[in-house]
């Protein structure tokens, strides 16, 4: 199981919602906290049936900012409790063990960010359960997590004395150590550390191995965060995840490498599905990913920027490259859309309406229950043992007398 947990800058751009979506199909998490969606309600529940089959609770932006969002997927045991707009509280259910997650949005001015902490120690208080919370707080513990700019001692003596009251503590990490960036050069740059993860013991004794992976930034100025709860879900923040996607079967070339992966593996199932992943794989690679592949090399390139000092020309590079990702994810989008179409168009519009259902229906139990006259019972009846006697059957073909019919 993982989570991802970004501060999204707005979800109104349908190129957002792209990159949005490409995230996640890349990083396939069992749940989501989104926050700064700038959405309503209804609008976010569009963009949720956009990112795949997950259940979720919205909570409203408040004028043209904030907005939160938390979704799971729907075998995911989890058991909504409270909200605000600065908060999302869950309790989950897996196998065994019973937990409690929350998204947490920090008040942004330093003037009401007192009110992060009073909220953070209201929530401690509210459950004994193994605990992590993760989300923007929009604080540093240390002067080290941050670069640029300047803050006052006593902001971060604020947050540690909040964190130190609820027990809390660090989920341990990876990756560029600052998650926020404010996409300026040279004096102007500010990054630090506003995205974390932090836990009780007692859900770190129950996720020993848990890792938060802070992962490339792209459209937004702050980082995404992986939250690995086990051994499984933990490796290199870009590595490459297969996930096979329903229309390739239409797709020329990917019936054969399924075929060489089938062959490859034998007669063991297990060797078979690994085989045919790496052939489909590599079939993607070459035959699908042109468009694939651009986004892959510009992503690269972006990520390599992220880090260290920004100039004038590293930033307006960046840019440069947001937009061209921001064109590729639209291009893919299309492709994928005018193929549907296609498809849809070659294979027929397999949905039925009420009218075609019910005269199936008719027609199933008119032929059910309608006789088809048949003969020659004898052969038919031949073998089955008789269960009425010959005494049994005289008296059902005796004449009924009336003085039975009285009784």
């Amino acid at each position: 199981m993982n989570l991802l947990s970004l501060n999204c800058l707005g979800l109104g751009n349908p190129d957002t919602v792209n990159a949005l979506r490409t995230l996640v199909r890349r990083e396939a998490p069992a749940m989501n906290f989104l926050c700064e969606t700038k959405l309503c309600g209804r609008d976010m529940r569009r963009v949720r049936e956009r990112l795949g089959e997950y259940n979720g609770i919205e909570v409203d932006r408040v004028g043209r900012s904030g907005g939160l969002t938390f979704l799971w997927k729907k075998e995911v045991d989890c058991n909504f409790v409270s909200t605000s707009v600065h908060h999302v509280d869950c309790h989950i259910r897996e196998r065994e063990k019973e937990w409690r997650i929350t998204g947490f949005y920090g008040w942004s001015a330093v003037s009401d960010r007192h009110l992060s902490w009073e909220l953070l120690r209201l929530l401690h208080h509210q459950s004994a359960h193994p605990w992590v919370c993760i989300g923007n707080f929009n604080e540093i513990f240390y002067f080290t997590e941050m670069k640029g700019g300047s803050r006052a001692q006593w902001q971060m003596n604020n947050f540690q004395s909040a964190i130190d009251d609820c027990g809390l503590r660090d989920v341990p990490w990876e990756g560029y150590k600052f998650t926020f960036d404010n996409g300026q050069s040279g004096d102007a740059n500010r990054q630090c550390r506003l995205d974390r993860a932090l836990c009780t013991e007692t859900w770190l004794d129950l996720f020993p191995y848990a890792r938060l992976f802070h992962l490339d930034r792209e459209w937004s100025d702050h980082a995404p965060l992986r939250l690995a709860f086990d051994r499984r879900e933990i490796g290199s923040k870009t590595r490459s995840r297969f996930r096979f996607e329903q229309i390739w079967v239409g797709e020329e070339g990917c019936e054969e490498a399924i075929i060489r992966g089938v062959e490859k593996g034998q007669e063991d199932l297990v060797d078979s599905l690994r085989a045919c992943g790496k052939e489909l794989f590599a079939w993607k690679k070459t035959s699908i990913g042109k468009i694939s592949r651009s986004l892959e090399l510009k992503r690269k390139q972006f990520a390599r920027l992220n880090e260290g000092d920004r100039t004038e020309r590293s930033v307006q590079k960046q840019r440069k490259l947001i937009a061209e990702i921001a064109s590729l994810y639209r291009q893919e989008e299309q492709y994928w859309r005018q193929r549907s179409r296609a498809l849809w168009l070659r294979d027929g519009d397999l949905r039925v309406g009420e009218e075609e259902v019910s005269t199936v229906a008719v027609d199933y139990f008119k032929g059910l229950f309608t006789s088809a006259e048949p003969s020659n019972f004898e052969a038919v009846l031949e073998g089955i043992e008789g269960r009425v006697t010959a005494r049994m059957n005289h008296v059902l073909q005796a004449e009924l007398k009336r003085k039975l019919l009285k009784l």
